[in-house]
């Protein structure tokens, strides 16, 4: 039996960036082995003005979401500054109910967030987008540390590569195995990796959304491999224990010590790149104590382990 044909939407907002408007376009392209028709649409049909230097112009307008199974939206330029039209809203929401699958790549997730539906769900965005996510949409339960979050109806990926992720899942989810394989190879992309890797970000230690305590985050980056306390980094800070953990994530959104520990990762990350320590010199070195331990909470915040890491970022010998 033929299955049936799964109608994809692609909503190319402005600022759309080329890569993550052409990677579902590309996924999901209508041939003999691909149950799939494309529609690339936009607010309204005409030019949409892209990032990059690239304009877009797009056949049809909002009217295609109508007829969508599924609507990916994908990232665009400078999300955080304000919310799609509400046309594009509206639109989102209409679909959605009429039980249309909503995606988003990269900061597509913005768009997706402005509709609500992501609110007490997990989402993810491009890891330099997470802050600015979770600030303005605090009821997102935002995972930095993820390639892509399927919550069913409504799926949000990391960046642009990730988003070659989320549509082999999805042809997975709706065809199976065979089908997204074969999908992979015509891409010449890995046929698998688990939403739940993490983002290689360059570094796992949060940017500040503000300036407090910088010359005590400075400090304490000087002093990994010593035991700290947040008596101590209070007292360098010359706040109170309770003043500066509350100020603290309100700046970071990690408590001291989770920023500390993944400080401690990030330092063990630079030295698995760049030099041949090995695992239980690398742990001491950066204040965690055992490879037992530095391997534990490397997976946990990276999904991998040091050795896998070192074979992919270490530096080829000269």
């Amino acid at each position: 039996m033929t299955p049936s044909i799964h109608r994809v939407a692609v909503l190319v907002l402005e600022g759309a960036k080329p890569l993550d408007v052409g990677i579902p376009a590309q996924v999901f392209t209508h041939r003999p082995s691909m149950p799939y028709q494309v529609h690339v649409c936009g607010a309204r049909a005409g030019i949409v003005a892209g990032g990059d230097g690239l304009a877009y112009h797009v056949a049809e307008g909002l009217e295609a979401l109508k007829h969508a199974d599924t609507v990916f939206i994908p990232g665009y330029r400078e999300p955080g500054r304000e919310d799609p039209p509400p046309a594009v809203v509206d639109a989102l929401l209409a679909a959605h109910e009429r039980g249309t699958r909503l995606a988003a790549i990269s900061t597509g997730a913005f768009a997706l967030a402005a509709t609500g539906l992501l609110d007490g769900k997990r989402a993810t965005t491009h890891w330099h987008y997470t802050q600015v996510l979770r600030q303005k949409h605090p009821l997102i339960q935002v995972d930095e540390n993820v390639l892509f979050v399927d919550e069913g109806d409504v799926l949000t990926s990391a960046g642009a590569a990730s988003g070659v992720d989320l549509c082999l899942h999805l042809v997975r989810r709706d065809h199976g195995v065979g089908l997204s394989s074969q999908v992979a190879r015509r891409l010449v992309a890995a046929p698998y990796r688990s939403g739940g890797q993490a983002q290689f970000v360059p570094r796992s230690v949060p940017e500040s959304l503000g300036d407090f305590f910088a010359e005590t985050r400075h400090w304490a980056l000087e002093r990994l491999e010593t035991p700290l306390t947040v008596t101590q980094l209070a007292e360098h800070a010359r706040v109170s224990n309770r003043t500066f953990s509350r100020r603290f994530v309100e700046d970071t959104g990690y408590t001291p010590l989770q920023w500390i520990l993944r400080a401690r990762v990030d330092l063990a990350r630079e030295l698995l790149e760049r030099s041949d320590l090995g695992i239980e010199q690398i742990a001491s070195r950066v204040g965690l104590g055992t490879g037992a331990n530095l391997r534990l909470h490397f997976h946990r915040i990276l999904g991998t382990s040091p050795n896998d890491y070192r074979h992919t970022f270490s530096r080829p010998p000269h």
